[in-house]
């Protein structure tokens, strides 16, 4: 059986990079899992574009353990040197290349061999699927939709599929992004009037950079901050009274995103906007048994500076996914044939593990 689930998976993940699935776009992804999902006898049912499963002996007495990874992509980078929808490439016979390849389809065809090898095996806790839509951009139509309405009340575990080379990542950094607007007032450069908002915008910015946060995260480490972009003037001999800017931030557990905006204005002549304040950070609980299992499994552990879904759900988790992060994003993305085969058998030793402990 396992086997099989390892062609059916590489199989699925080569179908899915060839069917473009960009954030908000996941239409026909989504028709393309459901109806493979449908071919292989897994009940599945549609939300929105997101997709849930639940096993066959699905228990509502019981509590849930929930294995989730996103459907959706970024745009594909200008640089690939192929095809970004095409799976196959001559020069890596031993991996499935393209687009969404390593993020996230290999969490995505994984977790659901992982589900199809425990559909109908009773355990202490309900396994459920989840592959979620608009990850990438933070929609309100994905994993933020589906734990409001599908899974607050049963849902008590959690892995996030993520690719993290099947370390297990025990925390992760939110996310902050402020948009900087330093006002001036514009003059004639030649009669060097007016009031430069560039300046003003130099001189947030510099306070922004060498401020310091006094909470050091044991887990994390300090908030890093970095202004990113940054535009401001009309023509050449026109002193700006407008000057944008953009910093983004990734907070620790010690901060919520609302004190940290508090903090930064403070500190500032520009106005600071946040685009969101619900991108919170996210950490496993220490006294949590999927610490344990991951201790008794051997397998390492680290705190991960992107996020994910995880910020979306409000239960024990970790972020755990083949692959590896520092593909995603970038041109000639890939996931190795033979890292899907390890996270099948991961994600199962580790589902049975958790569930012997139980007993």
């Amino acid at each position: 059986m396992i086997k099989a689930l390892y062609n059916d998976s590489e199989q699925l993940l080569r179908d899915m990079v060839a069917t473009p699935s960009l954030s908000f776009e996941e239409e026909k992804v989504s028709d393309l899992v459901y109806s493979r999902l449908t071919e292989w006898g897994v009940e599945a049912e549609r939300v929105k574009n997101n997709i849930i499963c639940r096993q066959s002996c699905h228990d509502s007495s019981r509590p849930s353990f929930l294995l989730c990874a996103h459907l959706d992509t970024v745009p594909p980078s200008k640089e690939y040197d192929f095809n970004p929808y095409e799976s196959r490439q001559e020069s890596m016979p031993g991996a499935v290349c393209g687009l969404g390849s390593n993020d996230d389809g290999g969490s995505v065809v994984s977790m659901i061999a992982v589900f199809r090898y425990f559909k109908d095996i009773k355990l202490p806790f309900n396994l459920i699927l989840a592959l979620s839509t608009e990850e990438e951009r933070s929609g309100p139509n994905g994993m933020r939709y589906m734990w409001d309405n599908c899974f607050k009340d049963e849902v008590k575990w959690a892995i996030v599929g993520e690719p993290t080379q099947m370390r297990a990542a025990t925390s992760e950094r939110g996310l902050l992004v402020l948009d900087g607007k330093a006002k001036g007032k514009s003059g004639h450069a030649a009669r060097n009037e007016g009031v430069n908002a560039i300046y003003r915008a130099i001189n947030d910015i510099e306070k922004l950079l060498s401020h310091k946060f006094e909470k050091v995260s044991p887990l994390m480490g300090e908030v890093h901050l970095n202004v990113t972009q940054i535009e401001a003037g009309t023509a050449h001999n026109v002193v700006p009274d407008e000057c944008r800017f953009v910093v983004d931030i990734r907070p620790t557990d010690l901060y919520t995103n609302e004190e940290i905006l508090s903090e930064l204005q403070a500190e500032c002549e520009s106005t600071l906007t946040p685009r969101n304040l619900s991108n919170r950070s996210s950490a496993c609980g220490a006294a949590s048994p999927l610490l344990k299992c991951l201790s008794d499994l051997g397998i390492e552990t680290f705190s991960s500076p992107t996020t994910s879904d995880w910020m979306r759900i409000g239960c024990d988790a970790i972020k755990m996914g083949p692959g590896d992060s520092a593909r995603s994003h970038k041109k000639n993305e890939y996931l190795l044939c033979s890292e899907l085969e390890q996270a099948i058998e991961q994600y199962i030793k580790f589902i049975q593990h958790y569930a012997d402990t139980m007993e």
